[in-house]
This record gives structure tokens, sequence and C-alpha cells, in this order.
């Protein structure tokens, strides 16, 4: 299982909020880049990188921030946030990013997405499937839909769609342990899917249990961030699994 930490951006400065909400921002440090090199130390290949200016911005905003971090580390980036145009998706992967990731487009611009997924190919366009109570929610977490989880993925795994991160939002930021019934139910009903569970890390000892369940792979924030969960753990983790 791929162990990816998350960036995310406010203003160029490397944040994190609590189940989305942008008024419980917390500084972590002036200086993603400076993030990123700390992980690629440690062995990690892997970041996922949101903009959470972009988020807001409904259009990519911390570019600049992408194009540092991919020319100066070797870590391959999924950029997530605000990504609403064939432009965004141009200025995101020719700053960089390996894989972007699409979450309110698939729901209010499905013919756009999947014109994503036939373009660059499915191993470069990830599915985020955020939900709350197992709905889907958009906008930077700030709407909720009618949609369904497991159906919105279903849909879009007939469309090719391999990768998918879904993060269940009660459990964002939280630190109080990821939604294991939600990924299990999801792996149940869509078995050959690449998910990536996101939200909620809280322990080292989570991971291995994501990792049996058959998850691709696992988002960590916070949990880096306030030292519940420490880089060292982490490379011991890669080298040994």
């Amino acid at each position: 299982m791929r162990i990816i930490p998350a960036i995310d951006i406010i203003e160029g400065k490397c944040v994190r909020l609590t189940k989305g909400d942008y008024s419980t921002k917390k500084i972590y440090n002036e200086n993603p880049l400076e993030v990123a090199k700390e992980f690629e130390d440690a062995g990690i290949e892997y970041v996922h990188i949101v903009d959470l200016d972009g988020a807001k911005a409904s259009h990519i905003v911390n570019y600049k921030i992408l194009e540092q971090i991919a020319s100066k580390t070797n870590l391959k980036i999924d950029f997530g946030g605000g990504l609403k145009s064939d432009e965004d998706l141009h200025i995101a992967f020719n700053s960089g990013a390996h894989q972007i990731t699409g979450g309110s487009i698939a729901v209010k611009n499905a013919t756009l997405f999947e014109s994503w997924i036939a373009k660059y190919g499915t191993d470069k366009i990830i599915l985020g499937a955020d939900c709350n109570n197992e709905k889907i929610a958009v906008s930077g977490w700030q709407e909720e839909s009618d949609l369904e989880v497991i159906p919105f993925i279903k849909k879009y795994q007939s469309n090719g769609i391999n990768y998918v991160i879904c993060t269940d939002i009660s459990k964002d930021g939280m630190l109080e342990g990821p939604s294991f019934n939600l990924y299990e139910k999801i792996l149940k009903e869509t078995p050959t899917i690449k998910l990536i569970a996101s939200g909620g890390i809280s322990t080292f000892d989570e991971i291995p249990i994501l990792a049996e369940m058959n998850c691709e792979g696992v988002i960590i924030g916070k949990a880096i961030y306030e030292n519940r969960i420490s880089l060292k753990e982490l490379e011991t983790y890669i080298l040994t699994s």
C-alpha cells in the first residue's frame, strides 16, 4: 500500500483544516517545499497536494508551489483543488503533476470529467469521492449532493476510472481513526478499484489494517503534522512492506 502524505495549501503555506472548515485553518509551515523535502528524505515517493485556494476559487491558484515541489524533488504528485477546466488541467500537468484529482467537476460537469479520462488516461485522472454520511460533497466540501458514494464510484468505474480517493469528511482532521466500515463497503462493491483511504488517520496501527483491507494507498495529513505518526515509522513501513 502506498503511503501518501498530504500538503494542503492556502496562500502558499502548508496548512490543515478540520472537516474541511476554512475557519479552522492551522499553519504548519510557511514553506511547502521544505515539507515535501522532509517527506522525500524519509523515503516517501508520493505526495497529495491540495490547492485549497483553488477549491474556493473554482480554478487552479497555487500552481507555482506545485511547480516548485515537482522541479526540486522526485516526488510523484497528485494534485487537486479547483480543477474545473481544460486550461486548469493543462496548467497542473505542465507544472509537474503526475496525476490530478477531480471531485466537484465529476459531479457538476460529468461530460468534461469523462473527456479528461479519455484524453489523459485512467492512470492520470483520480476520482475524488469525498462524502459525508455516504453522500458526495462538492465545492471544497461546502455543499452536499444527493449522490450516494458507491453508485457514484461505480458510474465512473464503468467509464474507466481506476483510482479513487475517498475522504469521509466527518473524520477529516479529527484524529479519531479512518472510516474502516465505509472502505470495506466500497471495496466489497467495487473490488477492482484502486481505493486510496483519506481522512482521520491518527495512529500508525491503522495503516496495516487499511493495507489488509486492500486499500491501494493511504493519505496521511494531520497525524504527521501533529507528530502522532513519525516519518521514521513510515520510512520503516515502506522499507519492510
